[in-house]
């Protein structure tokens, strides 16, 4: 079963098979992963880091890809 991180990522969408693009993926599920138990503590503080390395994300494997 896939991860908060992963799902939101989409870790397994990698049509070009570009390895930074994995990379990058992985690294960004990993600190939405991390996100995900300071929930407890400041759930929307949290949701909002989720949100920001969602972005970045999307924002680094365009700059992979380009």
């Amino acid at each position: 079963m896939a991860t908060t991180g992963e799902m939101r990522v989409r870790t397994e969408f990698n049509p070009g098979a570009n390895s930074m693009v994995d990379q990058l993926k992985q690294m960004t599920a990993q600190l939405i992963d991390m996100c995900e138990t300071l929930k407890a503590k400041d759930p929307r503080l949290a949701s909002l880091a989720q949100t920001a390395f969602e972005e970045a994300s999307m924002w680094a494997v365009k700059a992979a890809t380009a």
